[in-house]
């Protein structure tokens, strides 16, 4: 038996460069290789970007979730910020 395959829908796309935007921030804050280089490498400036447009992504994404979902991407979007915050103060020192 097999499943007939459903069109891509737009949400679909939102979550998938959701997920790619929050793992460039991770990288840009320094908490994750970059896949190319390997290294970690801090860049506030980058980062702040990628966070913000993964906030936006969630923004758009938010309505078609269940509570659950919902709540796991406000965590996301949360922790990504809370840990730029932490990377900008740890500059400042």
């Amino acid at each position: 038996m097999s499943e007939e395959a459903t069109p891509l829908q737009v949400d679909d796309v939102i979550a998938m460069s959701l997920d790619q935007f929050a793992g460039l921030a991770w990288q840009k804050l320094g908490l994750q290789p970059d896949p190319i280089t390997n290294k970690l490498e801090l860049d506030l400036g980058q980062a702040k970007k990628a966070i913000d447009i993964a906030s936006a992504l969630a923004d758009q994404l938010e309505g078609s979730l269940d509570e659950d979902d919902r709540r796991e991407l406000h965590n996301l979007v949360r922790n990504l910020r809370l840990n730029y915050v932490q990377k900008t103060k740890e500059g400042q020192l």
